[in-house]
């Protein structure tokens, strides 16, 4: 069961994207919980008590408080979330990149474009239930594969950074075998979370936070082509 929220004030608007959700749903067999707010003030008031929802369907253009501000607000806590903006103007695109907006839909939202986000949405679902699973220091550890960032060789010896750095004693090789397609090596002591890269260059991939890591020159292309299909 995947829960939803639909913040727009406009009712009407509303109506449309919940009868195009409840079809997705019906064609895909997913079960869902769709939820509606008229404002971002409203969400946010529901949000503070129960903060489990999956994917929101944020309105730009709203009163006091914009689907961008409420966006941020979410951010400060939640990683997770999956979020989609909607908005009749190409000029606000550009704010959805600090709160790591899976699309943008511009209205009228039609129910081919709405379809293929909604896919996209559920595969990356599916990812953020796996995990990695580690010993470290005798302790067994559950990493969300949503949550590593990438994979590092040190000697005989493999860190995995996430929110913190786990090392274990194994071959990339192995840790490789248990990852997903949103991972890629980019060298033979690196493999990156692809959701994690901010900028390609032919020797080198930048994370969101900053960090750098070694890119072999024969997997420039190939990684391209990863970044495209992964998104």
């Amino acid at each position: 069961m995947y829960r939803l929220a639909i913040c727009d004030d406009n009712q009407t608007d509303v109506a449309y994207l919940q009868s195009l959700l409840k079809r997705w749903a019906a064609s895909t067999e997913t079960a869902m919980k769709i939820e509606s707010f008229p404002s971002a003030e409203a969400f946010l008031f529901r949000y503070e008590e129960d903060k489990s929802f999956d994917l929101l369907l944020l309105d730009i253009e709203m009163g006091q408080m914009s689907g961008v501000e409420l966006a941020r607000r979410v951010r400060q806590d939640n990683r997770q979330v999956q979020i989609i903006f909607i908005t009749g103007y190409m000029e606000y695109i550009a704010e959805g990149y600090d709160v790591e907006a899976l699309h943008y839909l511009l209205k009228p939202v039609t129910e081919e474009k709405l379809r293929a986000v909604l896919d996209r949405a559920a595969r990356r679902f599916e990812s953020r239930e796996k995990a990695l699973c580690l010993c470290v220091s005798g302790t067994a550890m559950r990493i969300p594969l949503r949550e590593i960032r990438y994979l590092e060789v040190q000697r005989n010896y493999v860190t995995v950074h996430g929110q913190e750095a786990w090392t274990v004693k194994k071959t990339l090789n192995e840790l490789e075998e248990e990852l997903d397609r949103s991972f890629f090596r980019t060298s033979r002591s690196h493999i990156v979370n692809l959701h994690y890269v901010r900028k390609i260059t032919r020797t080198q991939v930048t994370l969101k936070d900053g960090d750098e890591l070694p890119l072999s020159r024969k997997f420039y292309e190939e990684m391209n082509r990863a970044m495209i299909h992964y998104f």
